[in-house]
């Protein structure tokens, strides 16, 4: 072969290989595109209620994650390929009196009414949904959909009979407890109090199997996680966490608790806060800047509407002025992988706790939820292997856990 010749194929090889990049990249965006609408894709656990009980906040504008620091909202989703998602009730953990279990549950219902007045404003962009079905029919008329779930038992005080009326209001799960102790069990984030569920949390989680409720185990301590499996009729779920093998932080779930979580027919949803998913480096002055925070409005608890939007803001500003080091989709799908590893694909789904903290680099909210399913693409997993991961996985216990209700509950034929 002629030098000349020689260099012309070696130039056209070199100058074609960029083309030959993108042509593999745009192909592997059409097969991610083509699987969202085949599949249904929902988020288990969202705090944008928050942003709802904001002034001004419209779901149906397009936001910008880091200048109004939202990630969450219509265009998004449908950008980001995202049919469903969990409305997290979120009500901080306050006094254990009378007055506050009543405060409790005043604001749950009104982040409930916030939810119901969002939907009633956009009726032809969402819906409500509170079973598997309800989702499906949401997406074939074009509509996103949204869940609602309760994070902390909170609101429910001592009375069980408040689980079957936010079970009424269309909460399909509750996280029996939040960063701290209440009444139902111990927190994963809190000293030992009664060394996992107490009595009442145990009548607690009977309850809400008969009612239908799913039971959520994020939060709570590793002891309270194995009281519950003993006492639950009914698959479990944890709305928002990660594999501690990968990351070691007391809201993750050990490899013993990934296989207890199968062997009762449950789900764990990945969760994409960075400091769960990957272990975060010291950061002192962020530290102080949160604990003189949660000083300055009574750790959250019972805040008037100006306090809690100030107390808002507040929170946002501290990511302006103390960034933090965000984890990639990689990381994320890394805990996703060793999860199916010890647990089965069957036990594994997404819970993003976006507009609670959740966001990673190249998944920092909805619009790249794509993202999440490029790589898992990339690394093998087939079309069935997400379909389940996106919230097949979550709707099969939905179903399971109804069914348990059935049973234990049995409608009156009389």
């Amino acid at each position: 072969m002629k030098l000349s010749t020689f260099l012309l194929i070696s130039i056209l090889i070199v100058i074609g290989c960029p083309a030959v990049g993108q042509t593999a990249s745009s192909d592997l965006d059409k097969k991610v595109g083509q699987i969202h609408k085949k599949i249904f894709t929902v988020d288990s656990h969202t705090d944008t209620p928050l942003q709802l009980m904001s002034p001004g906040f419209d779901m149906s504008k397009h936001h910008d994650a880091v200048k109004d620091h939202s990630k969450i909202d219509f265009p998004r989703m449908k950008e980001g390929g995202l049919d469903g998602a969990f409305f997290g009730v979120f009500v901080s953990q306050g006094k254990r009196t009378p007055e506050g279990y009543y405060n409790a549950m005043k604001r749950a219902d009104a982040i409930i009414d916030s939810i119901y007045e969002m939907l009633a404003r956009h009726p032809d962009e969402a819906g409500l949904a509170v079973s598997p079905a309800d989702g499906y029919k949401l997406k074939r008329h074009g509509r996103q959909a949204i869940f609602i779930g309760m994070e902390n038992g909170y609101p429910i005080g001592n009375d069980l009979s408040l689980v079957k009326y936010f079970y009424v209001k269309g909460v399909r799960y509750i996280t029996l407890c939040h960063t701290r102790n209440n009444d139902i069990c111990d927190s994963s984030t809190d000293s030992t109090e009664f060394g996992g569920l107490s009595d009442y949390g145990k009548n607690v989680v009977k309850y809400m199997n008969k009612t239908g409720m799913m039971v959520d185990v994020s939060h709570i301590s590793d002891r309270a996680f194995c009281d519950v499996l003993s006492v639950s009729k009914a698959p479990v779920i944890a709305s928002h966490s990660c594999a501690r093998a990968l990351c070691d932080n007391p809201r993750n779930m050990d490899d013993d608790m990934l296989r207890a979580l199968a062997k009762n027919g449950g789900v764990i949803q990945m969760c994409i806060l960075s400091a769960y998913v990957k272990k975060q480096k010291p950061y002192p002055a962020r530290d102080s800047a949160v604990a003189a925070l949660r000083k300055k409005f009574r750790n959250f608890d019972n805040l008037s509407k100006s306090e809690r939007e100030e107390a808002r803001k507040a929170w946002d500003a501290l990511d302006d002025i103390y960034p933090q080091e965000l984890a990639t989709v990689s990381d994320v799908v890394d805990h996703i992988d060793h999860i199916v590893k010890i647990a089965g694909i069957d036990h594994v789904g997404i819970g993003t706790d976006f507009d609670g903290g959740g966001g990673v680099k190249d998944c920092f909210d909805v619009s790249q939820m794509k993202n999440i399913t490029r790589e898992l693409v990339k690394r093998g997993y087939s079309t069935s292997d997400i379909r389940k991961i996106w919230g097949g996985n979550l709707f099969r216990v939905m179903k399971k856990v109804k069914k348990v209700a059935r049973k234990l509950d049995p409608p009156c034929n009389c």
